[in-house]
């Protein structure tokens, strides 16, 4: 099977799809804007053939090149795992005759407000929302959604470009930040701890899932430099707390109708005990957290994804033997990094815990966090116990301290 895969070498983790999709027999290929010789070599070794286009936004342009890099041969998957391309790979997906999310379906996968209007009519608890083109209708939105209130661009992705706006006097300096944004979505500030639910699926039934625990809110951790966020992948799903949302995330992609691949779903859990839906999108997390799922499982779930795609069956073992935190490090200070601090008595207490460690080297440059989501590095540490994982996870964000001036 020929297997369209758009941008295959970016971002981070796109290579690792591109390479599984090799690995379960596919004959991969790539679209992309990166130039030939910028993929890394892993990439190249995957690829049976790539498309260099100079504007992979430009759809029109981009299927009419697609057509006639194909030269007659025929495709059985168009795939797409990073956001700006997922209504790229609907139109490719439509004017090649190819199953999979259409054009429409897309649209309520990346359109926020849109999304919630097809949830709100299948009766899944939103937070209460308006779409926004101008400030006029930002103010008019804050009359009906309420404050405090998250405004964020319709089409996003994570939380770039996002603002709680706690009354009135602070709605103005939000819109002035935001005035590149075209598109805003107005939504109720949902108080509570921050989830995701994430699936593979196959022929819309769910092969595999799995729910991770944002520490703290992205919302908080893009506000303070100094936080080294994380993300908890949960050993046990059964548990009562977590039931809301996976009723939740199935009956949004029941709704949406999203069929086979990997989903990624953001939801609340209010002081109540109430489920509240965020947003989600048809494709894999990012933050490194389908890495964090495989340690949590001694799984690959970019073979999984893969083989769902490419043959409608998953494989890959499912046992959810440890709770695995990641750590995203930033450096205290900017420039370059001058000493690491901290790390050799954190593995020397917790050594074997340890399943992923990489930080920026000592004499390299600290990276601006607000653009790498990794920051200056992440790690993982896992334990078959909750509480014993949220202790190590806290102890390397306070007690490991990369330096740089």
């Amino acid at each position: 099977m020929h297997v369209l895969m758009i941008s295959p070498g970016f971002p981070d983790d796109m290579p690792y799809f591109t390479r599984a999709l090799a690995s379960v027999g596919a004959r991969v290929l790539g679209v992309g804007d990166q130039p030939p010789g910028a993929l890394a070599p892993r990439v190249r070794e995957a690829l049976s053939d790539y498309l260099h286009v100079g504007d992979l936004w430009n759809e029109q342009a981009t299927v009419h090149a697609v057509r006639q890099f194909l030269r007659g041969r025929s495709v059985g998957r168009v795939e797409c795992l990073w956001e700006p391309g997922m209504m790229l790979a609907a139109r490719l997906r439509e004017a090649l005759g190819v199953p999979g999310l259409d054009a429409e379906r897309t649209v309520a996968f990346r359109d926020k407000v849109r999304m919630k209007e097809v949830l709100d009519r299948a009766g899944v608890r939103v937070p209460r929302h308006a779409r926004a083109r101008s400030k006029a209708e930002v103010w008019s939105a804050a009359d009906h959604v309420g404050f405090p209130m998250i405004v964020k661009p319709v089409d996003g992705a994570g939380s770039a470009d996002t603002f709680r706006v706690e009354g009135p006097e602070g709605l103005g300096a939000v819109l002035d930040a935001l005035q590149h944004v075209h598109e805003v979505t107005c939504e109720e500030y949902v108080d509570g701890e921050e989830f995701t639910f994430d699936t593979v699926c196959i022929r819309g039934s769910i092969a595999f899932e799995n729910i991770a625990w944002y520490r703290p809110k992205p919302l908080v951790a893009r506000q303070e430099p100094w936080i080294s966020p994380q993300a908890i992948v949960l050993r046990d799903l059964g548990v009562e707390p977590l039931q809301g949302g996976r009723d939740l995330g199935r009956r949004a992609l029941d709704a949406l109708g999203f069929e086979t691949g990997f989903a990624h779903m953001e939801w609340f859990r209010t002081a109540s005990g109430e489920a509240v839906f965020g947003e989600v999108g048809a494709r894999s997390p990012g933050g490194r957290l389908t890495h964090g799922m495989n340690y949590a499982c001694d799984t690959d779930l970019f073979s999984g994804w893969a083989e769902a795609v490419c043959h409608g069956s998953f494989s890959q073992p499912t046992e959810r033997r440890y709770n695995a935190a990641m750590v995203f490090k930033r450096a205290h200070g900017s420039g370059i990094v001058r000493s690491i601090e901290g790390l050799d008595g954190l593995l020397g207490r917790y050594g074997p815990h340890v399943a992923h460690l990489d930080l920026v080297q000592v004499g390299q440059p600290s990276r601006d966090w607000r653009q790498v989501v990794t920051g200056d590095g992440w790690l993982v540490v896992r334990h078959p116990d909750l509480s014993t994982t949220l202790e190590m996870a806290d102890r390397f964000a306070t007690d490991l301290r990369i330096l740089a001036s």
